[in-house]
């Protein structure tokens, strides 16, 4: 499991190109997706959401901090803060989420569709499931 979202994310899962959460728009969401730090400016807390939706059931790996898999019933949503340390808001600390396959109206399998929003905005997105490599976003 953790081979497999190492992998993602050396792949540099979310890079599409064109679609929703690719290019400039990716960009200016980054920017705009991130609050002040507390009042030392050495930390700061984030709350990243993950979505996948679909029908049915499938595997889906995340991370935000730690890496987690779990067998989950579409659609799917999960929220979790995060606390950035002093390094992580210079660098970044990627979040990502792959998500398994679901059946598509066709009745072709294909990736579910990802979604990844930090406080509330979206940040990264799979363009409804035509990207295979999941979402990514280094957080800051």
């Amino acid at each position: 499991m953790a081979l497999v979202m190492a992998a993602a994310l050396l792949t540099g899962c979310g890079g599409s190109s064109g679609g929703e959460g690719s290019g400039e728009k990716g960009s200016a969401a980054k920017s705009s997706a991130q609050p002040d730090t507390d009042a030392g400016g050495e930390q700061a807390t984030r709350e990243v959401t993950f979505e996948v939706e679909g029908a049915g059931k499938t595997r889906i790996f995340y991370g935000a901090g730690t890496s987690e898999a779990e067998n989950v019933t579409l659609p799917w949503t999960k929220t979790t803060e995060v606390t950035l340390k002093k390094a992580q808001l210079k660098v970044g600390m990627p979040v990502s989420i792959v998500p398994g396959s679901v059946k598509g109206d066709d009745g072709m399998y294909r990736a579910a569709s990802c979604v990844i929003k930090v406080d509330g905005k979206k940040v990264a997105d799979n363009d409804d499931g035509k990207s295979e490599k999941g979402c990514m976003y280094m957080l800051k």
